[in-house]
């Protein structure tokens, strides 16, 4: 007796319906007439040239497909009027499943900027730390012919100093300079309470990385990533460690492509970082204390001399401001900016009614009385450990031997 075709064919989909059970997989939706429809391939449906996109975690792969607006049929790369069609960059790399491709669409969202316009001239002093960071990343990418074989650029610099020195705006700089796609990453970019994710994570932002070449990945406050990896004296979570031999792989192969894509880290505490670590990060830059050139340059921009008003005293400011990081005279100048401005407040709570906005008093200048009220009240922050950062400056850091 012949075997009904339908009776197999329905033997089938139960079986496949099983496993999709079994192993976790999507069920497809069922047509009106109970059969199941054909999956799309790459998570579109593409019918007469046109893309429709299911999903709107794939939105990001195709919308440049559809601001092309082509209704025209194609085949093999060649429209209908005889030219060749090539599609644009796509925003992500071609990963090897779904799950992969959602990490990299949420990296994206959340990292990817684009020129963070903060120049050279902007950040004042720092002209050592400035010619290394030109030497190893900005001339690699400029004039690449010269750097080839021995001479391959350097893929990791480390940036190490005290707080409020610049680090981050040296970073900056050089991805304006450089015009790269900027990676600003943090702990919370690559850490996720899933387990397994956050491995993930720093495996796709590499490949994003090296798929938006040249690229520069900046690591913030490196030490709370990969600090010094634990062994049988000290207790560490393991997913800590998968995430630092993750970071510590993609950093190595780094070394083994050609394309242009530099990591930048900065750390407060270069003392606390794994070795490992260090041996990657191959230029190792020290951003000091600013000198007193500098800390004049910030002081008189900061706080500008105005032609009918009494010249602020800026040889006293750069004596008594010995110590300061860049961040601490931001705030003295701040405190000394607040000071005409208490005086018009404590004549402003004197009256009964709310003064209107046109009839508010117009706020004094700085007197040197303000100065002194504000280096008083104003204390640095970053000069405790200046001598741990000479001492690593000595023992690992990198050098310009004029």
């Amino acid at each position: 007796m012949a075997e009904d075709p339908s009776q197999t064919r329905w033997s089938f989909l139960d079986f496949k319906m099983f496993y999709d059970a079994k192993f976790g997989r999507k069920r497809l939706p069922e047509s009106q007439d109970g059969e199941m429809d054909k999956p799309a391939s790459n998570g579109a449906e593409t019918s007469n040239g046109s893309t429709h996109v299911k999903k709107t975690a794939d939105l990001a792969i195709y919308e440049q497909f559809q601001n092309q607006n082509r209704s025209s049929v194609h085949t093999n790369g060649v429209l209908s009027d005889g030219t060749e069609w090539r599609p644009q960059k796509s925003l992500l790399p071609a990963f090897e499943s779904t799950e992969m491709r959602n990490l990299a669409e949420s990296l994206s969202r959340d990292i990817i900027r684009g020129n963070p316009d903060v120049k050279w001239e902007s950040i004042k002093g720092l002209e050592n730390a400035k010619r290394l960071l030109k030497e190893a990343v900005v001339m690699p990418i400029k004039y690449p012919k010269y750097f080839t074989g021995l001479l391959t650029p350097w893929k990791g610099i480390l940036l190490f100093g005290p707080s409020g020195t610049g680090k981050t705006m040296l970073a900056k700089a050089v991805a304006t300079e450089c015009n790269t796609t900027f990676f600003n990453i943090s702990a919370s970019s690559v850490v996720s309470k899933w387990r397994g994710d956050s491995e993930k994570l720093v495996k796709v932002l590499f490949e994003l990385a090296r798929h938006h070449a040249p690229s520069t990945i900046f690591l913030d406050e490196i030490d709370a990533i990969i600090s010094e990896r634990g062994g049988e004296g000290r207790s560490e979570h393991e997913a800590s460690r998968r995430l630092k031999t993750e970071l510590l792989i993609q950093m190595d192969g780094l070394t083994r492509t050609d394309e242009l894509v530099f990591v930048l880290a900065a750390t407060n505490l270069p003392w606390e970082l794994d070795a490992a670590m260090l041996r990657r990060l191959e230029k190792r830059i020290l951003v000091p204390l600013p000198e007193p050139e500098a800390r004049r340059s910030i002081l008189e921009e900061l706080l500008p001399s105005q032609p009918d008003e009494e010249k602020l005293p800026y040889d006293l400011l750069v004596e008594r401001t010995e110590g300061f990081s860049g961040s601490d005279i931001r705030l003295l100048c701040k405190e000394a900016a607040m000071q005409p401005l208490r005086r018009v407040m404590a004549l402003l709570e004197e009256r009964q009614e709310v003064v209107p906005e046109d009839d508010l008093p117009k706020v004094g200048p700085i007197r040197h009385e303000d100065i002194e009220i504000a280096l008083k009240n104003t204390r640095p922050s970053a000069h405790l450990h200046a001598h741990r950062y000479e001492k690593f400056n000595t023992d690992y850091g990198s050098q310009i031997l004029q």
